[in-house]
């Protein structure tokens, strides 16, 4: 057990734990998971079905049947998708379906690096190395917006931080597993820092934590 390494990356939307999580499962050599995309895919599986968002036994329904191969669709990555997870997340059932799926992902042999809202306080809590990602919303918002701008998605910069500042809200007060830093994790606040700055000082932390 001593050889495994379980990374747990929280934070709220934009704020880089994403990028963080990739290249540290890179430089690691460990297996990545984006648990964003489960909740987006149940999400998807519910608009393709024609379902409403609010329905919480067809959100639990979809949840239940998610497999790997869903989470490649392109369409997960849209900002719409993004929305609509945040809605789906807070179904105790949904959650409660996927948790079972990210603690197996985090199970293996060598360890892992698992990136959402609630990594370390809820499907990680063992984790050896726990970090919680943040930044102002207005950057964030701001990051947001050039990545839309780079895929050709136009969106309102006022729009995109209304939807931040609404999705932190959401994801912070919702019964189930609220978005929040886990007490014993570090917190990186990137507001000021870019992509290699930020990758230094979480390499630097899970160095010290993790033994590598």
């Amino acid at each position: 057990m001593s050889a495994r390494l379980v990374i747990a990356i929280d934070g709220p939307a934009a704020s880089g734990k994403g990028t963080l999580a990739k290249r540290l499962a890179a430089h690691f050599g460990l297996p990545h998971l984006d648990t964003g995309l489960l909740y987006r895919a149940v999400a998807l599986a519910l608009i393709d079905a024609g379902a409403d968002l609010g329905d919480e036994a067809a959100a639990a329904r979809a949840a239940a049947a998610l497999s790997a191969e869903g989470l490649d669709d392109p369409r997960l990555r849209e900002r719409a998708m993004g929305e609509a997870a945040s809605r789906v997340s807070s179904v105790p059932q949904v959650r409660a379906a996927l948790l079972s799926w990210q603690q197996r992902f985090a199970g293996g042999p060598e360890g892992a690096v698992l990136d959402g809202r609630d990594i370390g306080t809820v499907v990680c809590p063992q984790a050896r190395v726990k970090l919680f990602i943040t930044a102002t919303p207005e950057e964030r918002a701001r990051r947001r917006h050039r990545e839309l701008a780079g895929r050709g998605e136009a969106a309102s910069p006022d729009a995109i931080l209304a939807d931040i500042r609404a999705r932190d809200a959401r994801d912070s007060s919702r019964a189930a597993a609220p978005l929040k830093a886990a007490d014993d994790a570090v917190v990186l606040d990137t507001t000021e820092l870019d992509a290699d700055a930020a990758f230094a000082e979480a390499l630097a932390v899970v160095t010290r934590l993790g033994g590598r």
